[in-house]
């Protein structure tokens, strides 16, 4: 008999989980569950607005890292709201002290006997000259950097979001945003949005064998 393993979501609102009064607005950390049977538990961890650094600070890693197990995932996808210099209690510069917390994540998840896995921070929507843009690039790459030198198994999600709106074009990729509801959200998911990026990360994490043999038999794109 298989044994339930779980899987510990941290990251920003892009991954949230939201109360029904929120809608359209989602997270992909919503529907994630839907690609897998029901041995993997998703514990969504995930609040609006943290970035790597304040995650950490306001002691919601410890509270994970207190819960997580042997054989269980943390999944982190980080660098939104680190990017952001305005903001400087949650600012975090790529290749320094943005690294140095994403490597708490990984020594605390293995500290513990549990596999970190980094996701590389999901594309906004930023479309210029006919091109899907990435709007962390240094982010992504110290995330990636970090993941050859720790060992650490890594989901480029920002690769994959970006190919995929390019294969759908701007105005279907405009409906899998806020911004289709309200006019001026380029960043948060609406329910569509959230379930089909949900669904490149699954896609993502099953070439990877991660969670190898608990993925659910139907698509749901």
């Amino acid at each position: 008999m298989q044994h339930t393993v779980n899987v510990f979501l941290a990251g920003d609102s892009t991954v949230q989980t939201y109360e029904p009064e929120h809608a359209p607005q989602a997270g992909w950390g919503q529907y994630i569950a839907e690609y897998f049977t029901k041995e993997v538990r998703f514990a969504n961890r995930v609040i609006g607005g943290r970035s790597s650094k304040t995650f950490v600070e306001e002691g919601r890693l410890q509270t994970i890292l207190e819960e997580i197990g042997k054989g269980d995932y943390l999944f982190v996808q980080m660098g939104h709201n680190d990017s952001t210099k305005s903001r400087p209690e949650r600012y975090t510069e790529p290749f320094s002290t943005y690294a140095s917390y994403l490597k708490m994540y990984i020594e605390g998840a293995r500290s513990r006997g549990a596999i970190p896995v980094l996701i590389t921070p999901v594309g906004r929507l930023h479309y210029e000259n006919g091109e899907f843009l990435n709007d962390f690039p240094d982010y992504c790459m110290a995330m990636k950097q970090l993941a050859a030198e720790e060992n650490v198994l890594l989901a480029d999600l920002m690769t994959e979001s970006l190919a995929y709106y390019s294969s759908v074009g701007y105005e279907e990729t405009k409906s899998f945003f806020m911004v289709s509801v309200n006019g001026t959200d380029h960043t948060h998911f609406t329910e569509i949005g959230a379930r089909r990026m949900a669904n490149l990360l699954a896609d993502q994490l099953k070439s990877l064998r991660i969670l190898p043999r608990l993925y659910a038999a139907a698509d749901t794109k």
